[in-house]
């Protein structure tokens, strides 16, 4: 059961968490529908605890694990959301967490960390510099890793979203989710095909951090050697060696999107919606408006995976949206 992931696990996983995590709401909005001519139903994972969807697959994660090895703590890297989820699921069931982050990391990220409780190590210049410095501290504490999206309960854990949305509209007949390594959007994709196996599942990734978009179209894992996008949350340089075959076999299609794009997503649902998605959020509204011709579909379910955005940078969200519709 451990080392694979089924629709039957993410199922079980939708039973134990339903106490724990807030049932997040489903909506649509006119303007939207009119505007892309299709039912469009956002999920609003920005309204999860800590912000974001990452705490179904931390909590899912910490419940599965036997207490023997909650005493010796846990430990993670992070962009920053599945920080806040490892801390306050950890908190939660009284489990000391040990957390790393960048050095850059957005600080409304780290604060919201280190109130849950968690240490916070900031380090690197980057996630993979983090990720690595943790893999070595985890080596001599003999804590245990709770990998940010390549590990099967996490993603199941996430992969309850897609049944919680299916269960609070079931006419959806495609869904489209962010990726950074590829956690939420296999648990999503297993869940859905799951429930009915013509659902369609479409991935988004940032044009400047596309490693699992370059990896499903080429059919072969590709690292890339920069990420540069405002969507943080999925700035990943390469993804999971387990979600990449579940993504291959479940996934419909990956697109991508730039980051006037993201920026012009962010400042449409703020004004139109009254709701603040962060980078990684607004991918998916981003390509829906970028790629509308090409997505096929009568009921589309969005998941609007988080909302922890650095309230500073939104004087830059605002500059890069006003490029998207400047006339060349």
């Amino acid at each position: 059961m451990g080392n694979c992931l089924t629709g039957e696990k993410i199922h079980t996983a939708l039973g134990r968490l339903t106490p724990i995590v807030h049932r997040t709401p489903l909506i649509t909005s006119e303007t939207t529908n009119n505007l892309v001519g299709k039912k469009v139903y956002f999920k609003m994972e920005n309204q999860q605890k800590t912000g974001a969807f990452k705490f179904r697959g931390a909590t899912f994660k910490l419940m599965q694990m036997p207490k023997s090895q909650l005493k010796k703590g846990v430990i993670t890297a992070s962009a920053g959301n599945h920080a806040q989820g490892v801390a306050y699921a950890a908190a939660k069931l009284g489990v000391k967490a040990t957390i790393f982050m960048a050095e850059k990391t957005p600080l409304a990220k780290v604060n919201a960390t280190r109130n849950y409780g968690a240490e916070v190590v900031l380090t690197g210049e980057t996630f993979q510099e983090a990720y690595e410095a943790s893999v070595q501290k985890q080596m001599q504490s003999g804590a245990v890793y709770i990998h940010p999206f390549d590990d099967y309960d996490v993603m199941a854990g996430q992969g309850t979203i897609a049944m919680e949305m299916l269960k609070q509209e079931d006419r959806i007949d495609t869904i489209l989710a962010p990726i950074g390594g590829g956690g939420l959007i296999a648990g999503i994709a297993v869940a859905a095909k799951h429930v009915n196996r013509n659902i369609k599942v479409i991935g988004v990734q940032a044009d400047g951090a596309s490693a699992m978009h370059d990896s499903f179209h080429s059919g072969k894992l590709k690292k890339v050697k920069t990420v540069s996008t405002i969507a943080e949350g999925i700035a990943v340089k390469q993804p999971g060696e387990h979600t990449f075959p579940i993504i291959q076999k479940y996934v419909d299609d990956i697109v991508t999107v730039s980051d006037e794009e993201i920026a012009s997503a962010i400042v449409y649902m703020l004004e139109r919606n009254k709701t603040l998605m962060e980078g990684a959020g607004a991918a998916t509204l981003a390509a829906l408006f970028a790629h509308n011709d090409k997505i096929r579909s009568r009921h589309l379910g969005v998941v609007v995976s988080g909302g922890n955005m650095d309230i500073d940078t939104m004087a830059k969200i605002q500059t890069l949206a006003k490029k998207l519709h400047q006339p060349a």
